[in-house]
C-alpha cells in the first residue's frame, strides 16, 4: 500500500514577528528554513480513514478523512501482548487486507534511499508482534497482500519468512555482495531509475517475482570514509575506513539484469524469458491489475526504445504489447508515470511533443489518448472507476505552474482548483478525499482537505506563523528573457528586501540546467538563494534549453551535445540581468550544485563569459567521470561520442579559466565523487591557475547532515563579497 503525506509534522513554538532579523539559519538550516509540512500517512482500505504515526511516535493512529480527527489506535507500544517488544519504529506499512502491519527500527543507511533495518509484523486482532527474522537486519521487506508472509533481502539473497508457521527461508542462494544481487536494485538502479525494491506478489501471494542483478563484472568504486565530527565518535577512524561499491562509469559494464519468478506452492525459481539483451535495462516490474501476469519493461542502453512485455510467470513466454522509440533519449517518465489496471493499462509519452497520457488494452491496441494539448502532465495520480475519472498533475497554466486535474470519459481536463502556483494531492483509496498542498513564490504551503465533490472540509495546516518570519524576506518575480536564438526562457529575478532601484547591486545567477529539470518554478522554497540576496545581492535564474515540461524538444536540444546551449543561454540571462539599470555587469557571478556546479565551469571557462567570479559544488567535471544509466541516456557512450564527450568537458576548457573560482565537495559523495573536483583543481594546479577550494569531510552529494548547508552559503557569501 502507497503511504503518502498527510498528518502535520511539528513545527516551531516560537513565534515571530515581521520585525524579526533573519540569519543565514532562517534561509539555509533544512530544520529552520522548511515550513511545517505533514507527517507520513497510510490510506485505508475504506476509503474514509487514514493511519499516521502518533506525535509522540509511540503509536498508529487511525483519523477521518471527514473531520481530521483520530478515531481509533492500529497500534500502540505500550498496548502489545506477548514476549516480542520494541520501544521504538521508524516507519509502517500496512496489509492490503488491514490484518497486518509492518514495522520497522535501527535504520541503517546504505545509498540515497534505501536502507536495511529489523523488521516486524504487527496482527492487528491479536496485538502481537513477531520479528520477521533473528538471522541479522534486513533489506526491503514486503508484506504479502494478506499479511502472512514477509519476502526480504539479506546478504543479497531474498528470504520468505512464513509468521504463521515460523518458518524462515531463503529462496535464492548466489547472491553475494558485489556480485549478485536479488530482490534489491544496484546503486545505478536505486539513483537513476528510482527503484527501491524489485520484488513484486502476485494477487494470491502463490508467486514472488524478482529481478537478480549480476554486477560481476562492473568496476569497483573506492574512496576513504573520512568521519566528520558530526559522526558520534569522530576520534575513532585513525586509519580512514575505505568504502568500495559498484559503480559503472560511462562506457563501462552494467549489471545483466533478468526477471525471476518463485513458486510458493512447488517451490520453483523460474526466469522469464524474455526478448532482451544483456546490455538491456528493466526500468519497471509490475503485475497487471489482475495480479497475474508479470508486465515487464526493457529499455536498451542508449535508452530511446521502449518495450513493454506482458509475461505469463508459470510459462515464463513473454508477450510485446507496446513499444516506443524516440530520435533522443525516452523521457524517465514514460516507465515511471504506468498504471496497470483490471481491463487496460495508463502509459505516458511525450511522442506528440509534450508529455500526454495514453489507455491501452492488455493486447497492445489504443484505446484512446486521455490528455491532448501544449502542456505537459508531470504526476499521474490514477484512474477512479467509481467516477470514471483520471487524476494528473500538469502544466496547463504554464510551465513554472503545477496543478491537479481531472479527465473525464468525454476527455475533457477540468482542474481541481485553477489557481496559478505549485498544487500536489494525496488521494484516500477510492478517490473519495484528498489532501492538498498550495504554495506559490510568496505563500508557503496550505494543507487542506477536501472531499471528491469539491468541498473543503477542513485546513491542516496554513503555515501563518511561520509567513510571518518571512514577511520581509526577498520576494521572487518572475519574467521572461530571450537567449541568443531568440527563444524566451521562463526566469526568475530576487532583489535584496529593502531594493534600491537608483542603486547598482552585484549579480549572482543561481542554475542547475540538467535535462528536464526545472529551477524557475512557482512555489514556496526559502533557501540559501535568498539568503544571498538578502545580503545586498540581486539573485536570478534562468531555464535554457535542455530544461523540462516545456515542448520536449526543448529538452532534446542538448542531445549528445551536454554543456554547450545551456552555457549559451545561462550567458544570454546573465548578459540580460547585466543590461538592468540596477545590475553592476561589472560584478557579476554564478552558482550552481551538482549538475548547476558544472555549469558553473563552463560558463567560467567560456570565451566571452561575462562572470567575474563563479562558485561550483559538486561538479562533474568531464562526463566520463559520472554514472552510466544517468549519463548515456543524454551523450551515449564515449565511444559513440567521442567529439560530444570532449566539447562538453570542463576538463578541456581549464586553459580559460582566468576569472574567480570558489569550488568545493563532499568526500563522502557517492553519486558524484569528490574525484571530479581532485581531478579539476589538480589540472588547475599544474597550470598554474589559483583558486578557492573547500571540502566538507564525510558528507555526501546533498550536504543534508548537521550544519552543513549553513556553512555552505556562509562560505559563498564570503566570497562573493570578497570578489564582487
Amino acid at each position: 500500500m502507497k503511504r503518502i503525506s498527510l498528518i502535520l509534522a511539528a513545527g516551531a513554538t516560537v513565534l515571530w514577528s515581521a520585525a524579526s532579523t533573519l540569519t543565514v539559519e532562517d534561509f539555509c538550516d533544512l530544520k529552520v528554513s522548511a515550513p511545517s509540512s505533514v507527517k507520513d500517512m497510510t490510506p485505508l482500505n475504506d476509503g474514509e480513514t487514514y493511519a499516521a504515526i502518533s506525535d509522540d511516535e509511540k503509536s498508529i493512529e487511525i483519523f477521518s478523512y471527514k473531520t481530521g480527527k483520530k478515531t481509533g489506535v492500529l497500534f500502540d507500544i505500550n498496548a502489545v501482548k506477548g514476549n516480542v517488544r520494541i520501544s521504538s519504529f521508524d516507519g509502517f506499512t500496512v496489509s492490503d487486507n488491514g490484518k497486518k502491519v509492518l514495522l520497522w527500527n535501527n535504520v541503517s543507511k546504505i545509498y540515497r534511499n534505501s536502507f536495511s533495518a529489523d523488521y516486524y509484523v504487527y496482527d492487528v486482532m491479536r496485538a502481537t508482534l513477531a520479528k520477521v527474522s533473528e538471522k541479522g537486519a534486513q533489506r526491503g521487506a514486503l508484506l504479502s497482500h494478506d499479511g502472512r508472509l514477509v519476502a526480504y533481502v539479506r546478504d543479497n539473497n531474498i528470504f520468505i519468512s512464513n509468521l504463521d508457521y515460523k518458518t524462515d527461508n531463503p529462496i535464492t542462494t548466489e547472491g553475494e555482495i558485489n556480485k549478485i544481487i536479488f530482490g534489491v536494485p544496484d546503486w545505478g538502479y536505486e539513483e537513476e531509475f528510482s527503484i527501491n525494491n524489485t520484488m513484486r506478489w502476485s494477487a494470491d501471494d502463490n508467486t514472488l517475482a524478482f529481478l537478480r542483478f549480476d554486477e560481476s563484472d562492473v568496476p569497483s568504486y573506492s574512496f576513504d570514509n573520512y568521519k566528520s565530527f558530526c559522526d558520534t565518535d569522530p576520534l575513532s577512524d585513525e586509519y580512514p575506513n575505505a568504502y568500495t561499491y559498484k559503480y559503472s562509469l560511462a562506457g563501462y559494464p552494467n549489471s545483466i539484469v533478468s526477471v525471476f519468478a518463485y513458486d510458493l506452492n512447488n517451490r520453483t525459481t523460474k526466469k522469464m524469458d524474455i526478448p532482451m539483451s544483456e546490455t538491456d535495462y528493466i526500468p519497471s516490474m509490475e503485475f497487471d491489475g489482475n495480479g497475474y501476469n508479470l508486465m515487464i519493461m526493457t529499455l536498451n542502453r542508449d535508452q530511446n526504445d521502449l518495450k513493454l512485455f506482458s509475461v505469463n510467470p508459470g510459462s515464463t513466454v513473454a508477450k510485446q504489447i507496446y513499444s516506443e522509440k524516440g530520435e533522443a533519449w525516452l523521457s524517465s517518465y514514460t516507465y515511471q508515470q504506468v498504471r496497470y489496471y483490471k481491463d487496460f493499462f495508463v502509459i505516458s509519452s511525450d511522442k506528440s511533443g509534450y508529455r500526454h497520457l495514453y489507455q491501452y488494452a492488455y493486447n497492445g491496441s489504443l484505446m484512446k489518448q486521455l490528455t491532448n494539448g501544449a502542456f505537459n502532465v508531470t504526476y499521474y495520480y490514477g484512474y477512479d472507476a467509481k467516477r470514471g475519472k483520471h487524476y494528473m498533475q500538469t502544466t496547463s497554466l504554464g510551465a513554472i505552474n503545477r496543478n491537479v486535474g481531472s479527465v473525464d470519459k468525454s476527455g475533457r481536463l477540468t482542474l481541481l482548483h485553477n489557481t496559478a502556483g505549485t498544487e500536489n494531492v494525496w488521494f484516500s483509496s477510492d478517490f473519495s478525499y484528498y489532501l492538498r498542498s498550495y504554495s506559490n513564490s510568496q505563500t508557503p504551503p496550505e494543507y487542506t482537505l477536501w472531499n471528491a465533490e469539491g468541498k473543503k472540509l477542513i485546513t491542516v495546516e496554513d503555515n501563518k506563523e511561520y509567513a510571518v518570519r518571512y514577511v520581509n524576506a526577498p520576494k521572487k518575480e518572475f519574467l521572461k528573457v530571450k537567449n541568443d536564438a531568440g527563444e524566451e526562457m521562463n526566469a526568475y529575478i530576487i532583489k535584496p528586501a529593502d531594493f534600491d532601484p537608483s542603486k547598482k547591486y552585484p549579480l549572482m545567477m543561481y542554475q542547475y540546467n540538467g535535462p528536464e529539470s526545472q529551477e524557475v518554478l512557482n512555489k514556496w522554497k526559502m533557501e540559501g538563494p535568498f539568503y544571498i540576496a538578502s545580503q545586498g545581492y540581486i539573485v536570478a535564474a534562468v531555464d535554457g534549453r535542455g530544461t523540462g515540461n516545456r515542448e520536449f524538444s526543448w529538452a532534446t536540444a542538448v542531445y549528445k551535445n551536454l554543456g554547450h546551449y545551456e552555457t549559451l543561454d545561462q550567458i544570454a540571462g546573465a548578459k540580460y540581468f547585466g543590461s538592468l539599470p540596477f545590475v553592476d555587469e561589472k560584478r557579476m557571478a554564478c552558482f550552481g550544485w551538482s549538475y548547476g556546479g558544472y555549469m558553473t565551469l563552463m560558463e567560467l571557462s567560456a570565451e566571452n563569459s561575462p562572470f567575474k567570479a563563479g562558485v561550483s559544488m559538486a561538479p562533474v567535471v568531464d562526463w566520463r567521470f559520472y554514472d552510466s544509466i544517468y549519463t548515456e541516456r543524454y551523450m551515449l557512450t564515449p565511444a559513440q561520442n567521442k567529439i560530444g564527450y570532449d566539447n562538453s568537458s570542463a576538463l578541456g576548457r581549464t586553459e580559460n579559466m582566468n576569472k574567480k573560482l570558489l569550488i568545493m565537495s563532499g568526500t563522502s559523495d557517492d553519486n558524484v565523487h569528490f574525484y571530479n573536483t581532485l581531478k579539476y583543481t589538480s589540472k588547475l594546479n599544474s597550470e598554474g591557475t589559483l583558486f578557492d577550494m573547500m571540502a566538507y569531510t564525510g558528507f555526501e552529494h546533498s550536504l543534508k547532515m548537521c550544519n552543513a548547508r549553513v556553512m555552505l552559503f556562509r562560505k559563498v557569501l564570503s566570497f562573493l563579497n570578497s570578489n564582487l
